[in-house]
């Protein structure tokens, strides 16, 4: 059995004498695609920031990816793709879109070619490959700042691909997308999940109505801790929700596979 994309084993974690993580455990194997759903505070961030090497668990607990423990930075993160609005800003917003998903083969923000390991014409040719797969052909001839937040999203997951990653964490992709931005975006999310041969994906929100079917499991924190963790479909329900939100949901509705709650 191949190993885990990502095993995070009991980890704790404390920072300013406050404890974000306590006791979390998580396990996403290869090909599975996951939410992580919980409110603002509830330390999904730190966990994530764990789970890609830019924090270490400093209270206990393990981190295993693709099966080991301490291994090069650099490589890892070329294994593990992150797409958040916060790298948005950190573009060059006059780089041509080619290029930047170009720059995510050697884990650069903006690209910058050296001459001992320079891009080469399959690179390119794999980037238009990728950015045609996200339906962003005509996104090819543009300057990275003059996208859409939702187009640029899309470059960015197609920026991910170039490594071949195990796993690619959306840290609140749809976060300042008007209500059709959003759709669009999680249709083409959704059609990516369903490719042979995808990424593992695990998309972080606190909007249930944004999990759509493929990311058929789920983990649920609040307080650091882990509610809930499993098949999406058998863990939410309206105690969950309202646990995690501090507020009583008088419905969940169900449409499309996704679930719409009723405050």
């Amino acid at each position: 059995m191949p190993n885990a994309a990502l095993e995070i084993r009991n980890v704790s974690h404390e920072a300013g004498g406050n404890r974000l993580l306590d006791d979390v455990s998580w396990r996403v194997r290869r090909g599975e695609h996951w939410a992580v759903l919980g409110p603002n505070g509830a330390g999904k961030t730190t966990l994530l920031k764990i789970a890609t090497g830019y924090l270490w668990p400093n209270a206990g607990g393990e981190v295993l990816r693709d099966g080991e423990g301490a291994i090069d930075l650099r490589e890892m993160r070329r294994r593990i793709g992150w797409v958040s609005t916060s790298l948005n800003g950190q573009i060059p917003p006059k780089e041509p879109v080619l290029d930047t998903v170009v720059s995510g083969k050697f884990a650069q923000t903006g690209l910058m070619v050296m001459h001992w390991d320079p891009p080469t014409p399959e690179d390119y040719e794999r980037a238009r490959g990728l950015l045609a797969e996200m339906k962003c052909e005509s996104l090819i001839a543009k300057k990275f700042g003059v996208l859409s937040q939702g187009e640029q999203q899309k470059v960015l997951i197609a920026r991910a691909r170039m490594t071949e990653p195990l796993l690619i964490i959306l840290d609140e992709p749809c976060a300042g997308l008007d209500p059709g931005a959003r759709e669009r975006f999680l249709a083409d999310l959704e059609t990516l999940a369903r490719e042979p041969g995808a990424p593992s994906l695990v998309i972080v929100t606190h909007h249930i109505e944004e999990i759509t079917p493929a990311f058929a499991r789920t983990l649920a924190i609040r307080d650091g801790r882990v509610l809930r963790s499993g098949p999406t479909r058998e863990i939410i329900d309206r105690e969950l929700v309202s646990e995690l939100y501090g507020t009583q949901v008088a419905d969940l509705v169900s449409h499309n596979g996704r679930l719409w709650p009723i405050w």
